[in-house]
């Protein structure tokens, strides 16, 4: 197997090139190199190698490079011996010296040489896109590429009456400030103050603590506001949007972790709110093989069955659920039809218009089940039958009864209102004990 490759490392002095191992004679372009022996370079030249030399490790039929330098790298009429020739003649006449340049190559005239090089090492896009990506991909080995969050350093200047102004009103982009500072008339305090030569000792003394103070208040006017550059909160839609890719309950965390980012810093706080979000993908996921281990699944392709079957017990339970809830309005002659209708629209093919409502648009819930209910004994058929209407515990509705009789019997009468505010249940619940009181003579209307 044969390659064709460059040996750049010699001039044209026929002196400056190894002796070839067959014939010990200097190389000269294009000769042949060794793939598999070496180092050193086990290099013969062409007659050698048709002759099919070897000595020592080296066998004729090893792997080989044709080591040559004439083939175009970045013109087609230029060679590499003449690019290296090139670049070695500027380095040695300066870069200008253009005729020097050219009597020394030799086989390219002054025009030649510096067209060729502006053009291709000068101006060539392809050379300074390559530094660029060096470049970027070295800054990029010292960032930590676990941590997505970005300080807002470039403040964002939205065009007048857009959203984003809206949304940050109170701030003035093209100063990067806020009309209304922090501890906005802080400034006030030093309005008056005047430093004279007959000030006392202690009023003098008093004025330095006043401005002692102001500077204080402006270190804290300043933390804020570095607070709010560096977690970029001057967008706070942006922030919400990069808030809400959390799941919801690492959201949770987010909010309570937030009063610890002025102490922790936008990177920092943003690897613990990383960490934790990593943490709960994690649980989520061992949670998830233990299921697996303890349905006594071994393979990925098992797991797969089991998730569709699971899903599909899932529905089925949701289906079951559904008439369990339907079967509980069967008292209800109402609601009951009202499900045989929407069954009958479901065997037809239509679809259901009818929802299992009660008369009010409200879904009826069922009776409730006194049996074994405390204090169900002393209700009479009539309050029994209100209690399961109403779905009121009998203990309860002694209480409340007992309640509006004493206060029936303090007022000589009783008003809704006022059995309203004596007994902090549902209104319309109220109103059904108050009228059925009513009805059974029990308290009288005021």
């Amino acid at each position: 197997m044969d390659h064709l490759a460059p040996f750049s490392s010699f001039t044209d002095d026929p002196f400056d090139k190894p002796p070839c191992r067959g014939c010990s004679s200097y190389l000269a372009e294009p000769y042949v190199k060794c793939a598999e022996c070496g180092p050193p370079p086990f290099l013969l030249c062409l007659q050698c190698f048709t002759r099919g030399f070897e000595y020592k490790k080296h066998q004729s039929d090893h792997t080989y490079e044709i080591m040559t330098s004439n083939f175009p790298v970045l013109d087609p009429t230029w060679t590499a011996q003449e690019e290296m020739a090139l670049l070695e003649a500027v380095m040695d006449c300066g870069f200008g010296n253009w005729q020097d340049v050219a009597n020394q190559m030799s086989t390219k005239s002054k025009e030649e040489c510096e067209k060729h090089y502006m053009k291709h090492f000068i101006n060539n896009p392809l050379f300074a896109s390559t530094l660029l990506n060096l470049k970027q991909a070295e800054e990029s080995r010292h960032v930590d590429s676990a941590v997505p969050f970005y300080p807002s350093e470039d403040l964002p200047r939205p065009t007048f009456d857009s959203l984003l102004s809206r949304d940050m009103a109170g701030y003035m982009p093209a100063r990067a400030d806020f009309i209304e500072e922090f501890d906005n008339y802080a400034e006030w305090d030093l309005r008056d103050i005047d430093f004279v030569e007959d000030d006392s000792e202690l009023l003098h003394a008093l004025k330095i603590a006043v401005v002692d103070i102001y500077h204080s208040r402006l270190k804290e006017r300043q933390r804020r506001k570095k607070i709010i550059r560096d977690h970029g909160l001057i967008n706070l839609r942006k922030f919400q949007l990069l808030e809400r890719r959390y799941p919801k309950e690492v959201q949770d965390l987010y909010e309570r972790m937030r009063r610890f980012a002025r102490i922790l810093g936008p990177t920092e706080h943003d690897k613990v709110i990383e960490s934790h979000a990593l943490e709960f993908e994690l649980r989520r996921e061992i949670k998830r093989l233990q299921e697996y281990r303890r349905a006594g699944i071994t393979s990925f392709c098992s797991a797969r069955t089991y998730e569709r079957l699971k899903k599909t017990r899932e529905e089925e339970r949701l289906k079951r659920t559904m008439l369990s809830e339907v079967l509980q309005y069967i008292q209800d002659s109402s609601a009951c039809q009202h499900w045989l209708s929407r069954q009958a629209d479901l065997d037809s093919g239509l679809s259901p218009t009818i929802q299992v409502t009660s008369n009010s648009g409200r879904r009826s819930a069922p009776p409730l089940n006194l049996t074994g209910l405390p204090g169900t004994e002393k209700l009479n058929e009539r309050e029994k039958e209100l209690c399961q209407v109403v779905r009121l515990v009998p203990g309860a509705y002694l209480e409340y009864k007992a309640a509006l009789l004493n206060e029936c019997g303090k007022q000589g009468g009783l008003r809704l209102a006022q059995a309203r505010a004596l007994i902090k249940i549902d209104v319309n619940k109220t109103r059904k004990i108050y009228d059925f009181l009513i009805r059974e003579g029990h308290i009288t209307k005021a």
